[in-house]
């Protein structure tokens, strides 16, 4: 039997610590590559992933100098060639170059804000620093969003990107930052015009997690952008669609309507379920026709809302089917919606429960059900 993939093996080996010890033996003299080597391998075992980048830093550490501006000469010094200026996407880096982010962090953040920003500067060219910027937008947010700025408009897209998804308010495994989308959307502004699509799809990214909290602004935003004309029209769509989404599964009006999705045509359903009475475990079978006096796309999603303990309730979307509705024919849409009785995320209960089709952003028509115990 294979065995399972490990993504911190991967990333953190025999081969990749070989590698970063080889860089710092040719740029460092006197640096003992056999025992930095040694000490990282002998504590990478118990080690998650995050622990394990951590944990090269510190074995790192006792090697470089203990001031910090001498040290900062000595990573950037050990830095490996930056990543090919020539390629436009997905060239993210090794994880193992993450240690100059790491140690600016430990060691600049305080005392060398300049000396550890010029750090990260080079750093992200090889492997970006969107995790370690964000200490110093915390702890020095107009200092750090100066810097941006002027980032924003680097001739290495690497470091262009960092602006972008440094800055992001839900970037996946990082700390928490506390930005509000007045100081970054002047950012984004100008990157969305980037010709570079790794720039781009964070922009996007960024706007996806604004919409979280901030619909509305995300959709006068993008089309602020578009009435610009500083993106081109097939990327400043990829753009669009991109960022919207999670208000695309909501079932956002503005958001639809910005991707050509019209709510202001009569359409006629018919939302009918095989049977008014499903168990947990058991497959709910929806099945709806669409009639329209006029051609247009439509974006067909449904709700469920599940009877929850104590009387409450709680609703969720799920997308049927993105198609086009011929004027004066009528449209079947089907779906097998399985209701997992072993699903650890959300869990079922039995009682009443009712299904709202919903076509470009407008609820069309509703069904009840009753879900019973599982068999």
């Amino acid at each position: 039997m294979a065995e399972a993939f490990s993504l911190k093996d991967h990333l953190f080996n025999a081969d990749t610590v070989g590698r970063l010890s080889s860089e710092f033996a040719a740029a460092l003299p006197g640096f003992d590559a056999a025992r930095f080597h040694a000490e990282v391998m002998a504590g990478l075992p118990d080690r998650a992933l995050m622990e394990r980048m951590e944990w090269i830093a510190d074995c790192l550490e006792p090697q470089l100098a203990s001031d910090f501006p001498t040290m900062a000469k000595q990573l950037q010094a050990a830095m490996p060639p930056a990543l090919d200026p020539s390629r436009r996407d997905d060239d993210f880096g090794h994880f193992i170059h993450a240690m100059p982010g790491i140690l600016a962090v430990r060691h600049g953040l305080e005392h060398h804000r300049e000396c550890a920003l010029d750090l990260i500067h080079a750093a992200t060219q090889r492997f970006s620093m969107e995790f370690y910027i964000r200490s110093f937008l915390n702890r020095w947010p107009e200092e750090t969003l100066a810097r941006l700025e002027l980032w924003a408009g680097d001739e290495n897209y690497h470091v262009r990107r960092l602006v972008s998804e440094g800055t992001r308010p839900r970037l996946p495994w990082a700390r928490a930052v506390s930005l509000t989308p007045a100081q970054t959307l002047p950012l984004l502004t100008r990157l969305h015009a980037d010709p570079t699509r790794y720039v781009t799809r964070s922009v996007a990214n960024h706007l996806n997690d604004i919409a979280r909290h901030d619909p509305d602004l995300v959709v006068a935003t993008l089309q602020d952008w578009a009435a610009e004309g500083r993106q081109g029209a097939q990327e400043m769509a990829w753009i669009t669609r991109h960022a919207l989404r999670v208000l695309v599964k909501q079932g956002h009006r503005g958001a639809l309507g910005l991707l050509g999705y019209r709510d202001d045509v009569l359409i006629r359903a018919d939302l009918r379920l095989a049977a008014g009475e499903v168990r947990i475990g058991d497959v709910l079978e929806i099945t709806c026709d669409l009639h329209a006096e006029q051609s247009l796309p439509v974006m067909v999603d449904y709700r469920i809302r599940f009877a929850r303990p104590g009387g409450k309730q709680a609703e969720k979307v799920f997308k049927l089917k993105a198609t086009k509705l011929a004027a004066g024919k009528t449209l079947q849409v089907a779906t097998r919606h399985r209701l997992k009785g072993n699903a650890t995320t959300f869990r079922l209960h039995p009682g009443p429960h009712r299904v709202t089709l919903q076509v470009n952003g407008r609820d069309v028509a509703e069904v009840s059900f009753d879900l019973l115990p599982a068999r």
